[in-house]
């Protein structure tokens, strides 16, 4: 009797998929993927789509902001817009979706400080290329980051958090000009990859105004429970923005040495920034 073939043959490197998201080990049937990894790449490819093009809630988001204890009431979170008018000129033209729309610049105006400067940081959600990286990383973000601000020493005056659709990065300057803020925080969702749809990506900027490169920001990227968690990323940027008001810069100039340093934190698990 003749032995019969498997119609999949089996990567030897299969073993290694328990240790990373990324597509190896696949194996083959014939020349060609099989059908169950092929299937998996369309839903992948399916949900990076969805990811971009999916409306942010805005109303969930404010209600999960309050509910994880960030705000007091959903309302208390600016609901703010860029000046691209919907989905489709976002995609198209970047550039509007650098600046506020005229009507959410009034509505921002009302909380801006009339004379001096303005809070030390300001946080602002942007919808970014992945809605869906904001309605599920954001709020546990935001409360993890303001938990670890609120235990260190001293007072950090933090602006009005705002919520952005249809907004860049770089939005984040034309909000902490207009409330003179000395920095901004920039929390948005990244542009999906086919193994992280739900990616969440944080810009700090010191001294934002319009016009600033992305030299001048410092990021902290893949912010996600299946990627860096959130404990670990406030960590990492508690340290950031310690160095940038003490040295007052961001960007090139500000090296992001965690993995050099000890960082005080609260966290029973160990810290993969620390070191022994």
């Amino acid at each position: 009797m003749t032995e019969k073939r498997p119609i999949v043959h089996q990567n030897p490197w299969r073993k290694l998929r328990q240790f990373t998201d990324a597509r190896i080990g696949l194996g083959r049937a014939g020349i060609s993927l099989p059908t169950q990894e092929l299937l998996k790449f369309q839903l992948a490819h399916a949900q990076a789509i969805d990811a971009v093009h999916c409306p942010l809630d805005v109303g969930q988001l404010q209600a999960d902001l309050a509910a994880a204890g960030v705000v007091a009431r959903p309302e208390d979170v600016l609901s703010l817009a860029s000046a691209a008018p919907d989905r489709a000129t976002y995609l198209q033209r970047p550039d509007l979706g650098r600046a506020l729309s005229p009507s959410s610049g009034e509505r921002l105006s009302v909380h801006a400080p009339a004379v001096g400067e303005g809070p030390d940081l300001a946080i602002v959600i942007v919808d970014g290329l992945s809605s869906r990286a904001v309605q599920s990383n954001a709020a546990p973000m935001v409360a993890r980051l303001i938990t670890d601000l609120d235990a260190e020493h001293g007072e950090w005056r933090l602006a009005p958090l705002t919520v952005v659709e249809q907004g860049r990065v770089a939005i984040g300057d034309d909000i902490g000009a207009r409330l003179r803020a000395r920095a901004v925080l920039v929390l948005i969702g990244e542009r999906p990859g086919l193994s992280s749809p739900d990616s969440l990506g944080a810009y700090l900027t010191w001294k934002p105004c319009i016009g600033r490169k992305d030299a001048d920001r410092n990021c902290v990227s893949n912010i996600r429970p299946a990627g860096l968690d959130y404990a670990n990323a406030s960590q990492r940027l508690l340290y950031l923005i310690r160095e940038s008001f003490r040295r007052k810069l961001s960007g090139v100039a500000l090296k992001d040495r965690t993995e050099e340093v000890v960082i005080d934190s609260t966290i029973e698990s160990k810290n993969f920034l620390t070191r022994d």
